[in-house]
């Protein structure tokens, strides 16, 4: 994977949102094999309620989801406040890579986009970079 060096600061904690279990999991696991809490959620619903638990350092979450997308996601977060995670960094994972769809991402209130299929290296450099940029912890 990643040079040993790279590491996370203690107690980060990330929040997945992503309706296919496998990539979940795999999110999951290159997250948790570097000392990260994860929250693994499968809809935005659902990402809206562990929000309102427990504000994340960083929020990951796709694009493409049944009922309520990824770009929708991040305009309801965004109307909240600091306080509910309104101001929580996020990237989009999505396997829609082109241009516009970066834009279209940036626009809902992600500050990064990644394209599937997921590259370890990438996504965790895109993390800690994202991370370092905002100030989270």
């Amino acid at each position: 994977m990643f040079e040993s060096d790279t590491s996370f600061p203690s107690e980060t904690k990330i929040l997945v949102v992503d309706d296919e279990p496998d990539i979940r999991d795999l999110v999951t696991f290159i997250l948790q094999d570097y000392g990260v809490e994860v929250t693994a959620v499968a809809s935005a619903q659902e990402a809206l309620q562990a929000l309102s638990e427990s504000i994340p350092d960083v929020l990951i979450s796709d694009i493409a989801m049944p009922k309520t997308d990824g770009y929708m996601l991040m305009r309801e977060v965004r109307k909240r406040s600091p306080q509910q995670g309104g101001h929580v960094p996020a990237i989009a994972l999505t396997a829609y890579a082109g241009e516009i769809n970066q834009q279209q991402a940036l626009q809902a209130g992600f500050q990064m986009h990644i394209a599937k299929p997921i590259d370890p290296d990438e996504l965790v450099k895109a993390i800690l970079g994202l991370m370092m940029e905002v100030g989270a912890k």
